[in-house]
């Protein structure tokens, strides 16, 4: 008997408790093809970042194993006032195209808005809505989603970047800014990244100073000057 490419799971609903099935893609149905620069991963066929959002279909309750395990009351409160007052029973855990992807994607991003979830959770599904746009071709709704995500990464870095030794936060700043031609602050990012001496990270190091490369060569075709505080040693 052939193996079907999906395989279900159950979540407990942390807003209602009530149990569902939800689908993920088995590991050997995940064929990548490329990934871009800021870690977006296309896919042969089935693509898993389809499934990465678990739907509650009894109150909607739209999250990742990212959020957290459980909710306050007051959580919850705010929760059904903004969302599990109008919702109608939906089952998302079968098979997703890409539009029931992005619907489940904006959904999570509402709920965990919603609900407070921390920033790096909620950057996270703003950047993977862009990503969603990216594969769909749509450059303006992918560059509007990456503007958000930028700021939403560096409000994480801002709040606790300093304490950790966060290359791949650093990075992935850099790299959204290059995307979005934000030069200056692009180069600024990937020279911190080399110069820094306490970071560690050689993959993200060796990323930086490629990305770097590739920056200064964008910025020389648009006769802009790196300045000084932005070269790497």
């Amino acid at each position: 008997m052939a193996v079907e490419p999906l395989y279900k799971t159950t979540v407990t609903c942390p807003n209602c408790d009530n149990k569902f099935s939800t689908s993920r893609v088995r590991p050997s149905f995940k064929k990548a093809v490329k990934t871009d620069s800021d870690f977006c991963t296309h896919y042969k066929e089935h693509n898993p970042d389809y499934y990465v959002v678990r739907v509650c279909p009894y109150c909607g309750y739209a999250s990742t194993e990212n959020f957290a395990k459980q909710i306050t009351n007051r959580q919850k409160e705010a929760f059904k006032n903004k969302i599990s007052n109008y919702w109608q029973v939906q089952d998302y855990g079968g098979e997703r195209d890409w539009q029931k992807a992005m619907t489940t994607y904006k959904l999570a991003l509402l709920t965990g808005q919603t609900v407070g979830e921390k920033d790096r959770v909620i950057a996270g599904l703003l950047h993977h809505i862009a990503w969603l746009y990216r594969l769909q071709e749509d450059q303006a709704n992918e560059q509007r989603f990456l503007g958000y995500a930028l700021e939403a990464y560096i409000s994480v870095y801002e709040k606790e970047g300093l304490d950790l030794n966060n290359a791949r936060l650093m990075f992935l700043i850099g790299d959204l800014n290059r995307r979005l031609k934000n030069y200056f602050e692009a180069v600024k990012w990937f020279s911190r990244i080399v110069n820094d001496k306490k970071i560690m990270d050689a993959a993200m190091i060796r990323a930086s100073r490629e990305m770097w490369t590739a920056t200064r060569e964008d910025m020389q075709a648009e006769k802009l000057e790196i300045p000084p505080e932005s070269q790497i040693k």
